[in-house]
């Protein structure tokens, strides 16, 4: 595996794969890569010639007080990790490199943005779809995978690439839990051991909420009240930050589940903000 740190290296390395008929895929990380990361990864190795991993923290997508300084980071584990599941190329540039101090230019997603997270977090998914613009130009990949527990942020990159005409397919990949149900993120290791015992809760509720739907309740009222509740009784160390019942393509909230709808939670504890979601069928 290469390990290239200079955008115009990463460029040029990809636009040669492309133009010789390589298909690449792009699986951008933030990196302290766990089984969600190595899942998408191995994804990416059966479906493309080269596979490229970014790791890159990126500090357009924190807001002020956010935990940019405390994100996990371990570059020596994730350049082992990243070989072992795969990756042909590991990209992990300088943030003067990828954001120079004059740059000013953004790309906004307004609708999907604006909603969920974006609520408590306004600039957050700015600093999202700059990013994985900036990355896409640059391996020129044939696909980009992610995973589906940021499913906001991937109805928000989807956007943005339809929008733009990226000759990308975005693609999503379900949630990798731990054997107790939480789902797999670096920020579980930022979580105090009470914090963590109360987090295997969110997904509970989550699918709490979801057998109610399967045993007949459809309105979001009753469901969204129950999840709350639930919240409250089993994880009090974490403050609700959203509980909402939406469309899942366009995020604009559901008041009844008619075919599908998506349950999204996020929580924050005093060592991380955490997030969860289940696509709920009927």
């Amino acid at each position: 595996m290469d390990v290239v740190s200079k955008p115009a290296v990463l460029r040029e390395t990809c636009l040669g794969l492309r133009c010789s008929g390589e298909v690449v895929a792009l699986v951008p990380t933030m990196g302290r890569l766990h089984e969600g990361h190595l899942s998408l990864i191995r994804f990416a190795r059966d479906n493309a010639d080269k596979v490229v991993v970014s790791l890159f923290v990126n500090p357009t997508q924190f807001g002020p007080n956010e935990d940019f300084a405390s994100y996990p980071r371990d570059l020596e584990r994730d350049r082992r990790l990243a070989a072992e599941a795969g990756a042909d190329i590991l990209f992990t540039p300088e943030p003067e490199d990828m954001f120079p101090e004059d740059a000013g230019t953004w790309v906004q997603v307004p609708g999907p943005s604006a909603r969920l997270c974006g609520v408590s977090r306004p600039t957050h998914f700015r600093g999202v779809a700059t990013v994985v613009a900036k990355l896409l130009l640059l391996a020129l990949p044939g696909l980009a995978v992610f995973g589906q527990k940021d499913w906001q942020q991937l109805v928000v990159i989807r956007r943005m690439a339809a929008d733009l005409g990226f000759p990308t397919e975005i693609v999503g990949r379900p949630i990798v839990r731990e054997p107790d149900g939480l789902a797999m993120s670096s920020r579980n290791l930022n979580l105090a051991p009470q914090e963590r015992k109360q987090a295997v809760h969110l997904h509970k509720g989550l699918s709490l909420a979801a057998d109610l739907a399967a045993r007949g309740e459809r309105s979001a009222g009753p469901l969204l009240e129950t999840l709350a509740a639930y919240y409250r009784e089993h994880a009090p160390l974490g403050e609700i930050d959203y509980l909402e019942l939406v469309h899942p393509h366009t995020l604009l909230p559901a008041s009844v589940i008619e075919k599908e709808a998506l349950l999204a939670v996020a929580v924050k504890f005093s060592g991380a903000r955490l997030i969860d979601n289940l696509l709920v069928a009927v």
